[in-house]
C-alpha cells in the first residue's frame, strides 16, 4: 500500500467513526405542574441549543474537549440553570462556583472550586488541565492563576438572578427554623427540598477520534456555608473520563456522590465487570446510591457512543445526540 494513501484512508476511517454528545442541566424535584408550557419550552430550547452546538463541533471533526466546552458555556450563560449566571446564592448572599473536566485520552484533569469572579468556570477548569501542573485550584488562588492566563474577572453580582435570590430567602428561613428547633445544621440541610440542593450542568462527548471527555459546572447548593464544596469539581465523584471505557458527568446531592465516587464507580463497572454503560449507570444511581439515601442522576457515554441518562429524582434536564440522528431533549422519564 502506498504511503501516500495512508492519510486519506485515515481520514475516511475517522469519518465513519461514531460520535455523540449528552448534556444535563440538573436533576431534582421537577414537577410538571410547576413549569408552565412557556417555561418548559424555554428549558427545552436551551438544552437543544447546547447539545446541537456541541454536536456541530463533533460533526465538523472537532475534538470532544471543545464540544463539551461549547455546550457547557451555553448552559453557564443561561439564567435557567445553576451554573454561571444562574448560580445559586451562598448563605451569606454571594456566589461560589465549581467546575471540572477530564480528558479520557490523556487522563489529565482540571478543576476549580469556590471561584467568585470567573464568568465561565468550565473554561478555567480546562486551562488548569492544560496549563497547570495541578488538578484542582481553589478560590483566590484559582483566580490569581486565571489572571496569569489572560482571564478577565467579573463582579460577583454578574451571577445574580431574582429567582435564585428568592430561593435563598426561602432556604434560609427553613434552615434557621430547623436550627432553632434542633440545633443541627446538617439536619436542616437534609430537610431542604431538592430544588435547593441540586442543579448542575454537564456534558460528555465522544469525538471521531474515539476520545472521551466529561465536564461539569455548578453554582453548588443554595444557602451553603463554610465554603462547602460538592462533587462537581471532584474527579471520580462528579466527573470522570477514560478512553475505551466511558465518560460521566453527575448532578445530585454532592455529599453522597463524593462518598460513593459515583462517576468513577460507573466507569469501573464498565471496565472491570464488562457491563454496558446503561447497566452500570443504572446500578449505581438506582440501586447503590438510592439505597444509601443519595439522590440525583448522571449522563454517561461509552467508547461506542452508547448513552445512559439515569436519575432517581422527579426529573433531570437532559439532551442527547448521536451521529446521524436528531437531538433528543428530555425532562421527565416520559420526555
Amino acid at each position: 500500500m502506498s504511503a501516500a494513501l495512508t492519510p486519506f484512508m485515515a481520514q475516511a476511517n475517522t469519518e465513519n467513526q461514531p460520535f455523540a454528545i449528552a448534556i444535563h442541566g440538573g436533576a431534582g424535584t421537577i414537577a410538571k405542574a410547576s413549569l408552565t408550557p412557556q417555561q418548559q419550552q424555554a428549558y427545552r430550547d436551551k438544552l437543544k441549543q447546547a447539545v446541537d452546538s456541541g454536536y456541530q463541533v463533533l460533526s465538523d471533526g472537532g475534538d470532544s474537549i471543545e464540544a463539551v466546552k461549547v455546550a457547557i458555556n451555553i448552559l453557564e450563560n443561561s439564567p435557567l440553570f445553576n451554573a454561571g449566571v444562574g448560580s445559586v446564592y451562598t448563605f451569606e448572599g454571594a456566589h461560589e462556583l465549581d467546575a471540572s473536566v477530564m480528558n479520557g485520552l490523556t487522563m489529565n484533569a482540571g478543576a476549580v472550586s469556590g471561584v467568585k469572579h470567573i464568568k465561565n468556570p468550565i473554561d478555567l477548569a480546562i486551562t488548569v488541565m492544560d496549563k497547570s501542573p495541578h488538578v484542582m485550584l481553589y478560590g483566590m488562588g484559582a483566580e490569581e492563576f486565571a489572571l496569569t492566563q489572560g482571564y478577565k474577572l467579573v463582579p460577583n453580582q454578574h451571577f445574580d438572578t431574582p429567582h435564585r435570590y428568592e430561593q435563598l430567602q426561602t432556604a434560609k428561613k427553613k434552615i434557621i427554623e430547623s436550627e432553632l428547633k434542633d440545633g443541627d445544621y446538617q439536619a436542616s440541610v437534609a430537610r431542604l427540598d431538592d430544588e435547593f440542593k441540586f442543579g448542575t450542568v454537564g456534558a460528555v462527548a465522544l469525538d471521531k477520534n474515539g476520545n472521551l471527555v466529561a465536564g461539569t459546572s455548578t453554582g453548588g447548593m443554595t444557602a451553603k456555608r463554610y465554603n462547602r464544596i460538592g462533587d462537581s469539581p471532584v474527579i471520580g465523584a462528579g466527573t470522570y473520563a477514560e478512553n475505551g471505557v466511558c465518560a460521566v458527568s453527575a448532578t445530585g446531592h454532592g455529599e453522597y456522590f463524593i462518598r460513593y465516587q459515583v462517576a468513577g464507580d460507573i466507569c469501573a463497572k464498565v471496565k472491570y465487570q464488562k457491563k454496558s454503560i446503561i447497566q452500570a449507570s443504572d446500578e449505581v444511581i438506582n440501586q447503590r446510591l438510592i439505597t444509601a439515601g443519595g439522590t440525583g442522576g448522571v449522563i454517561a457515554i461509552d467508547h461506542r457512543g452508547n448513552i445512559a441518562t439515569p436519575f432517581n429524582t422527579g426529573g433531570m434536564y437532559r439532551a442527547t445526540r448521536k451521529s446521524g440522528e436528531q437531538a433528543q431533549v428530555m425532562i421527565w422519564r416520559d420526555q
